[in-house]
């Protein structure tokens, strides 16, 4: 068997977990992965995974030569690239991470555009609302939500990220009136997970900037679950725009203190400076850009 298809599946269900896992996404059977990892093993003389029946581990000399195949199968990619950047035809696997809401919500459906223009790129989305390491991690391309650390990543600004206040009228039937933002401090408010809106919610109203710390029986690390608690009744959400539109469109969440403005996150999408900018890399950005930055 070819070596680095072994190589390349052993990454495969590292990265993923399991030989399972792998499997479903490089579209074989669990037997073919296990075969290419025990071959790859019984080439190198040393055991790369501690396997039992419940889950995996990598072995120390494991570790160390998944990080020596991932430079490697990199390598490989941009070798193979070299072709296509010649021709100028955007080709090749694109790695993309982004915030969960905002890949399921505004991103994914865009992406379709993408895929269609450029069929020979191929784009592994992974979402995630953890900060991710662009470049250990192996990826082409990040969108970041929130202000930028001097990380020394290139980045582009994208329209801000707005979020909007708002809850079920059910909820709002059995509690106080919410006329202003301190009156959020009597109310049940459903807090997100990875961001200050676990603490405290900003508005921008006629008195200028206003910081309410709030209480948060619940809390959940991503939009979804708070979408479906809102409508629930269960309490106040602050969530993006583009979750709770529908919602507010058929009435099943109603808009709270219209008269302030919930200040925007800066969003901006983030590569390496020292990355060539290749044909499918810029062909991305250049989708990144004319879908979502900012027209104001």
């Amino acid at each position: 068997m070819d070596r680095l298809t072994q190589m390349a599946t052993f990454v495969k269900a590292v990265e993923l977990g399991s030989f399972s896992a792998a499997a479903d996404d490089l579209n074989l059977s669990s037997q073919l992965v296990g075969k290419h990892v025990k071959l790859l093993e019984q080439h190198l003389g040393l055991s790369l995974l501690n396997r039992t029946t419940r889950r995996q581990s990598l072995t120390d000399f494991g570790r160390a030569f998944y990080q020596r195949a991932k430079m490697i199968l990199a390598d490989m990619e941009a070798a193979e690239s070299l072709a296509a950047v010649t021709r100028g035809v955007p080709s090749g696997r694109l790695r993309v991470n982004a915030p969960v809401t905002f890949g399921m919500h505004t991103l994914s459906p865009r992406l379709l555009e993408y895929m269609v223009k450029y069929p020979q790129v191929s784009v592994e989305l992974i979402l995630a609302n953890e900060l991710v390491d662009l470049v250990d991690d192996g990826y082409d391309v990040v969108f970041r939500i929130g202000e930028l650390p001097d990380s020394g990543l290139k980045a582009i600004p994208l329209a801000p990220y707005q979020l909007v206040l708002c809850a079920a009228p059910s909820y709002l039937a059995r509690r106080p009136p919410i006329t202003d933002p301190w009156d959020l401090q009597q109310h049940e408010c459903l807090g997100f997970a990875f961001s200050d809106g676990r603490s405290h919610w900003s508005f921008d109203g006629p008195e200028g900037r206003i910081d309410v710390p709030i209480t948060s029986r619940l809390t959940i690390n991503q939009g979804d679950p708070l979408l479906a608690a809102a409508v629930a009744g269960l309490g106040v959400v602050l969530q993006p725009q583009e979750l709770v539109r529908d919602a507010l469109r058929n009435g099943t969440l109603v808009k709270l203190l219209p008269q302030y403005v919930v200040p925007a996150s800066p969003m901006n999408v983030l590569y390496a400076p020292d990355r060539r900018l290749t044909p499918k890399l810029r062909s991305f950005l250049d989708f990144v850009i004319a879908s979502f930055a900012d027209r104001h």
